[in-house]
């Protein structure tokens, strides 16, 4: 699920931001929320500990403003997992937790 609000002239972006998933530890949905400045091709991935890839959840150009994304880490084991966001010459990696 993916939901988008476009920033109105009160809480215009100033920058590129990746925020904490939350909730944080999770078991097994958490959401993710981006925000990017001006139309871009944004990339969101989810990763293990180890650097493999196990979910992309955005890969397409989007409109400016702010972008929820909902993870469901259903299948996935308990442990540390990072999520990256990508949009032109942004990028910033955090860090989420799965319990079970």
């Amino acid at each position: 699920t993916t939901s988008v609000r476009r920033p109105g002239p009160q809480d215009e972006m100033v920058s590129f931001r990746l925020e904490q998933n939350y909730p944080n530890p999770f078991n097994p949905l958490t959401r993710i929320e981006c925000g990017i400045t001006n139309s871009e091709f944004l990339i969101l991935k989810v990763f293990d500990i180890v650097g493999r890839e196990v979910a992309t959840l955005i890969n397409e150009r989007r409109e400016p403003g702010t972008h929820v994304v909902e993870f469901d880490g259903s299948g996935l084991g308990s442990g540390m997992y990072f999520f990256r966001m990508q949009a032109g010459d942004f990028e910033q990696t955090r860090r989420m937790v799965m319990l079970r």
